[in-house]
């Protein structure tokens, strides 16, 4: 068993620099506990699984498969950064995507947010056999709605459009929804 030993004056007071040390001691603790508990308000990423649906406007042609993306906030109010990968197949044809979006976030309540995103896309095709990589630019509005105000759980809609760079200058309209998983 141990026993603190606190320096005393000779009448049993403690010495000034030791009351110091002890309420110093005792700010940093709750200013530790005060940040801690303000950072769970928020998650540190977001992570988003879902399916998607594309629709080539150029080639009249549907495509369907997975999503998932991680949502990041760098800047408060002002600036959120999603990567994502997406593949769809369709008969005899498998597209991969990989984009970057730079969103910009609206809360609409304590459980509904609003974001309006745009940025780049990789586009890595093989259709009948013949493969192409293509840049292409996406624009998407994003709506996110959260089960609680700790934003844990929840899910998204996000439609988008895409054009892209390379041979025949594919657009296309999709739309993405799935679950939102909170990550602290």
């Amino acid at each position: 068993m141990s026993t603190w030993n606190l320096p005393l004056t000779r009448t049993g007071k403690l010495h000034t620099a030791s009351r110091t040390s002890i309420l110093v001691g005792f700010l940093f603790l709750c200013s530790v506990f005060a940040i801690s508990q303000a950072a769970e308000k928020e998650p540190s990423a977001v992570l988003e699984l879902g399916a998607a649906a594309d629709r080539s406007l150029t080639e009249a042609q549907s495509s369907f498969g997975p999503t998932v993306a991680v949502e990041v906030t760098p800047i408060e109010n002002w600036l959120e950064l999603e990567a994502g990968v997406t593949p769809l197949f369709r008969r005899h044809s498998t597209e991969w995507s990989v984009d970057f979006l730079f969103k910009k976030p609206w809360t609409l309540s304590e459980k509904k947010e609003f974001m309006l995103g745009v940025g780049p896309e990789w586009v890595h095709t093989n259709a009948y056999g013949v493969k192409t990589n293509s840049v292409a630019v996406e624009v998407a509005p994003d709506f996110m709605f959260w089960s609680s105000k700790k934003h844990r759980f929840g899910w998204y809609l996000e439609p988008s459009y895409e054009y892209k760079f390379g041979s025949g200058h594919e657009h296309s309209l999709a739309i993405s929804g799935g679950l939102l998983i909170g990550i602290f």
